[in-house]
């Protein structure tokens, strides 16, 4: 197999600065195990002695490692790294990735801002994503799960509460279960959708801290409240979080969208391949997105399985299944031409013995 210029064997010395061990160590962590990772997913050979890393490899790859090295050496600063956090920059590795960082440099940056946590979106998508909700009245992050659309999306909102630019948050999901019989639920109104809400809880907790946001509930600031309690409002100056809305009615759907009232955001996020309506009725998520894709104003954004943030498992479980279902699809396709195939020979076969021969 040849190989072509950008995949030609490289060797590439990469000086960090400033020469930190404290740091150093930091970044290449317990017994070399963030550099290991480095190096087992990229396919390239790092070495270092100080601060002075030899990278080894094919080009394109080598350039990427030191890219990714030099980032992660910047993360080091005041905090400490993790291997979660190598495998997330790690997920924006690719040659799409270097291109766009080096274009831009760290100009233009997004960042959220949090009383308790800065939130740094990752990959290009997720980037995209946050400036979409901040360009955009109405959004839809769509995608698998793990990809941020809900963590980010709450962190948006947070921090719109917090400099004052919406008056309060309201976290909306429907209440249909995936898939299990939950039964009789018992308690208040909130005690009976707590369970459906426990991400966005989390969320809070992470951004604002758990006595904070009782209170901001206490207040009405935060409201939490099943889909179905929306209608007849109109929401001013609210920032507005609809999850899980794969499993929202074609009726739900339109019915929460016409809620948006002045000085709004309404954040709309869902995994179409992950519908728990009753079998034989259509998704209100799947729905909208024909409904206004040609509509001035509104921010769409897809994940795809390259932008999960989870365990690196959670993307290959999601790629499997998309290539087991392509295939399923295919196979169901073939069979069904293959039964109309038979249907027209048939027919064929009939039509010809019906013919009467010539005298």
């Amino acid at each position: 197999m040849s190989n072509n210029s950008s995949q030609a064997h490289r060797i590439l010395t990469l000086t960090l600065e400033p020469n930190d061990p404290m740091r150093l160590a930091n970044l290449c962590g317990q017994r070399d195990e963030h550099l290991k990772l480095v190096e087992s997913r990229l396919g390239v050979t790092l070495r270092n002695r100080g601060n002075t890393f030899q990278l080894a490899g094919p080009g394109t790859r080598v350039k990427v490692a030191a890219n990714i090295i030099e980032h992660l050496y910047r993360e080091t600063e005041g905090s400490e790294l993790e291997p979660e956090t190598v495998h997330l920059f790690l997920q924006e590795s690719g040659v799409e990735a270097l291109e766009e960082e080096e274009g831009g440099g760290d100009e233009g940056e997004v960042i959220i801002r949090t009383p308790r946590a800065l939130v740094k979106p990752r990959g290009i998508n997720q980037q995209s994503y946050v400036t979409n909700i901040r360009k955009h009245d109405i959004n839809f992050g769509i995608g698998p799960a793990g990809t941020g659309k809900t963590y980010l999306a709450v962190a948006a909102a947070v921090e719109a509460l917090n400099q004052q630019e919406v008056r309060r948050i309201l976290l909306v999901r429907p209440a249909v279960e995936a898939g299990e019989k939950l039964g009789f639920l018992p308690g208040d109104l909130a005690q009976k959708i707590d369970p459906y809400l426990r991400p966005l809880y989390d969320a809070l907790y992470e951004m604002i801290g758990f006595e904070q946001v009782g209170k901001l509930i206490e207040r009405q600031i935060i409201e939490i409240a099943p889909l179905a309690y929306m209608r007849g409002r109109t929401l001013n100056n609210a920032f507005i979080i609809l999850d899980e809305s794969q499993n929202t009615t074609r009726e739900q759907m339109k019915m929460f969208l016409t809620r948006i009232g002045f000085g709004s955001t309404a954040v709309v996020t869902g995994d179409v391949t992950q519908v728990d309506l009753p079998r034989g009725q259509t998704s209100g998520l799947i729905q909208v997105l024909d409904v206004l894709k040609e509509t001035p104003g509104i921010g769409v954004t897809h994940f795809a399985a390259k932008d999960v943030v989870r365990h690196p498992l959670v993307q290959r479980i999601i790629e499997a299944y998309d290539l087991f279902e392509a295939q399923q699809e295919a196979q169901d396709r073939a069979r069904k031409e293959a039964r109309e195939q038979a249907r027209r020979e048939e027919q064929q076969r009939n039509d010809g013995s019906e013919q009467v021969p010539p005298a």
